[in-house]
């Protein structure tokens, strides 16, 4: 029998929920087959078997959450199928989550930045889980306790499944001293509600799990500053495409200072300025907020750019959309006036530095040459990391955007 491990399904994260599962015990799979579906706190995942054979056991059943590198399946191996599995292992694996390296993990909320996240492919057999890595593998949580207390990972013992570190391992090696400021924040005693209260307690999972996870993070390291102004749309001959417009005039901001499309890299004191311009899209959804990325906004028409922003909000609700596509924005927008509200502090998500906020357009009046006149005007509020991007930098890429805006469509 070959035991299945459950593997790094490359965002970043220590768990995954099964969703549901193609297979039962006794069932006969071909190499890459449809296994299981896992939900992960990005996306839903389809899992392929890495091999062909007998399914004999599963180890979790819909709904429980297993941790990565936990057993999944076991297999009566076909004939064949046993020559090299962690290669097979391996390379399905990183079929399923098109593993490329990502500089950043964690939420759907936007992807705090990871140094040091094992790609565990290779030990996902039981019988070859002598591969080795020289990578601390540490719970999101932990990684940004570790940050604000200064603790290195590297030094840091795991008591966790497979060596992950967890938050009161950092808190252990920090020590009384520097951990002691954190330790009621990271260990809350649980709430009790008054008895003449009619109450139903939700756990947050997947998105709403990972967005807790990232705005916490997101709290504790960035220098958040946040300005704002209104663009009179007056000009537009008619409503117009707001998104789409806005989407422009950001590559409008960007042109005009092109240090908010750029990541910060906290480790190296560095700021690494991005060419591409891949904006982060926030969208709710009945299970939390989602963040697709509309890559290469600077190279699209009118058109192509609304039918893939289109796309993308249907896949983010429907929750079809791919990992790939939740990864490595440049830059945020948040039309959240498409709901309610005007003005709002918009939260940046690290390595980004910047994030725009789009509030509802309304009728005001307005004092114009002399006269009163009514003008259509769209609230716009701007948050960026002050520990890299400064306050003229700010207003001046907001002004590039007012003025974009401004103009006649």
């Amino acid at each position: 029998m070959t035991v299945f491990k459950l593997p790094d399904l490359g965002e970043g994260l220590s768990e995954a929920e099964v969703l549901r599962w193609h297979v039962q015990v006794g069932d006969r799979i071909e190499v890459d087959a449809p296994m299981l579906a896992v939900e992960t706190a990005k996306a839903v995942v389809e899992v392929p078997s890495p091999v062909s054979g007998t399914i004999t056991a599963l180890h979790a059943k819909a709904g429980d959450r297993i941790e990565i590198g936990a057993p999944l399946v076991e297999f009566a191996l076909d004939e064949g199928s046993a020559a090299s599995p962690a290669q097979q292992a391996a390379d399905s694996a990183a079929e399923v989550i098109a593993a490329e390296e990502s500089a950043d993990s964690g939420t759907v909320v936007g992807h705090m930045p990871s140094t040091a996240d094992e790609y565990p492919g290779s030990r996902a057999f039981e019988s070859t889980a002598t591969a080795t890595s020289a990578r601390a593998r540490a719970v999101p949580a932990a990684r940004a306790l570790a940050r604000s207390l200064g603790v290195d990972l590297e030094g840091v013992a795991g008591s966790g499944r497979g060596g992950l570190i967890t938050v009161e391992d950092v808190m252990q090696r920090a020590g009384p001293g520097r951990a002691a400021t954190r330790a009621e924040a990271a260990a809350p005693a649980p709430l009790q509600p008054l008895p003449e209260w009619t109450t139903e307690v939700q756990p947050l999972r997947s998105l709403r799990r990972a967005m807790a996870q990232s705005m916490s993070a997101s709290r504790d390291s960035v220098a958040a500053c946040t300005v704002f102004d209104d663009a009179d749309l007056h000009r537009w001959g008619g409503r117009g495409d707001y998104s789409a417009r806005v989407l422009r005039a950001i590559l409008a901001g960007v042109r005009a200072e092109p240090g908010l499309n750029a990541w910060y890299d906290a480790a190296s004191e560095s700021r690494i300025l991005i060419r591409e311009i891949d904006v982060g899209l926030a969208v709710d959804t009945p299970d939390g907020l989602i963040v697709p990325v509309l890559r290469h906004v600077e190279s699209l028409g009118a058109a192509p750019l609304r039918a893939e922003l289109d796309r993308l909000k249907r896949a983010a609700r429907d929750r079809t959309v791919q990992p790939a596509e939740l990864r490595n924005f440049t830059f945020m927008l948040s039309n959240f006036g498409t709901l309610a509200g005007r003005y709002a502090t918009p939260v940046v998500v690290p390595p980004a530095v910047a994030i725009l906020g789009t509030g509802r357009v309304r009728q005001d009046v307005m004092a114009a040459e002399g006269r009163l006149e009514i003008h259509a005007r769209m609230p716009l509020s701007l948050s960026f990391d002050h520990r890299v991007v400064t306050g003229g930098e700010a207003v001046r890429f907001l002004g590039a955007v007012i003025g974009d805006l401004e103009q006649p469509e």
